[in-house]
C-alpha cells in the first residue's frame, strides 16, 4: 500500500521501505533514521540480513554524493550481548555505503539504572552504556560539491565535534516507544545537507525528522508502515513545526551573541598579533 500524505514541503508515505520503488528516484540528499531494534520473530542474523536489504534500498534512493546518518544503539542483548553498532556498520558497507565517521550521542536524561549484575563484585558486573552512535556514511564520494549551507559558525563549531550531549525523547510525549529527539535530525540536517537537499527517513515513526525538515526549510520525505504512526506524524507535523522553528532561531541568536562577546576586539587582536612577532 502506498498512501502519500502531503503537508507543505513534507511528504509521508504509508508503506514498507522495501516496497518503495527505487529504480527512478535517486534524488535523496540526506537520509536520517533510527531503524527499529525489535527482534520479535527475528533471529539476530535475520535482523542483520533484513537491515542489509533496507540499507541497499536507501542506497539506491540516494542521489550521487548522498549521505546517511544512522542512529543505532552501541549494543543489544539478544541471545547474548551483540555489538549492533559495529554489525550494522558492516551491513551498510555491504549494501554499498562508504563509511565516514561516528558521532557519540550521550543521552543526558538516562533513567536511573537498576540492573547492576554482581553489585560491587568482579563476578558478573553489568555494563550500561548511556550513549548511542550516529554513524555517517556517503555514496560515491564525500565531497558534495558546491551548494548553499545555512549552518551558523557557532553551530558548526559545536556540532563538528564528535560527541553530542542532549536529552533523549520521552515516549509518552510523542506517542512512540523509541523516537529520537528533534535535536538529532536538526544537527544532522544542518551539518550534512545543503538547503535544497531532499531529506528522507525510511522509518518515520512519530514524524520527528519531517518536523525538523519543515522547521529548517528542507523538503522531506518519510516512510512509515504503521498507519497509526502515520496519522500521529501528520498531526505532530502540523502542530509543532512553527514552535520548533521559533525556539531554534532564538537559540542560535543567543549563541551568536555569546560567541561575539567572547571574541577579543579588533584592537586587542592586532595588539596580540604584534606582540607575538
Amino acid at each position: 500500500m502506498h498512501l502519500p500524505l502531503q503537508y507543505a514541503q513534507q511528504r509521508i508515505i504509508h508503506s514498507d521501505i522495501l516496497d518503495i520503488d527505487a529504480s527512478h528516484d535517486a534524488t535523496i540528499g540526506l537520509i536520517v533514521t533510527s531503524p527499529p531494534c525489535i527482534f520479535d520473530g527475528f533471529s539476530y542474523d535475520d535482523y542483520l540480513e533484513w537491515s542489509k536489504k533496507w540499507l541497499k534500498r536507501c542506497y539506491y534512493l540516494a542521489a550521487p554524493r548522498g549521505r546517511l546518518c544512522l542512529n543505532i544503539p552501541i549494543d543489544v542483548n539478544l541471545d547474548g550481548y551483540r555489538c549492533l553498532g559495529s554489525d550494522l556498520t558492516g551491513m551498510a558497507q555491504a549494501a554499498g555505503w562508504q563509511y565516514r565517521s561516528t558521532i557519540i550521542w550521550q543521552e543526558d536524561n538516562i533513567s536511573k539504572r537498576t540492573a547492576w549484575g554482581s553489585f560491587a563484585s568482579a563476578s558478573t558486573p553489568n555494563i550500561i552504556t548511556p550513549s548511542q552512535v550516529i554513524v555517517v556514511f556517503f555514496k560515491d564520494e564525500w565531497n558534495k560539491g558546491k551548494g548553499i549551507s545555512d549552518i551558523s559558525p557557532v553551530e558548526f563549531k559545536k556540532w563538528s565535534l564528535g560527541i553530542w550531549q542532549f536529552n533523549g525523547e520521552h515516549p509518552s510525549r510523542v506517542d512512540h516507544p523509541s523516537a529520537f529527539p528533534l535535536e538529532l535530525p536538526r544537527r544532522c540536517i544542518r551539518l550534512f545537507s545543503y538547503v535544497d537537499d531532499v531529506i528522507f527517513d525510511p522509518f518515520l515513526g512519530s514524524g520527528t525528522t519531517l518536523i525538523a525538515c519543515q522547521a529548517l526549510g528542507r523538503p522531506g520525505k518519510g516512510c512509515e508502515i504503521d498507519l497509526q504512526h502515520v496519522k500521529n506524524a501528520m498531526h505532530r507535523l502540523q502542530k509543532e513545526w512553527q514552535v520548533v522553528q521559533w525556539n531554534w532561531q532564538k537559540e542560535v541568536a543567543k549563541w551568536a551573541e555569546i560567541d561575539q562577546k567572547d571574541k577579543p576586539s579588533d584592537l586587542m587582536t592586532a595588539y596580540l598579533e604584534r606582540k607575538q612577532k
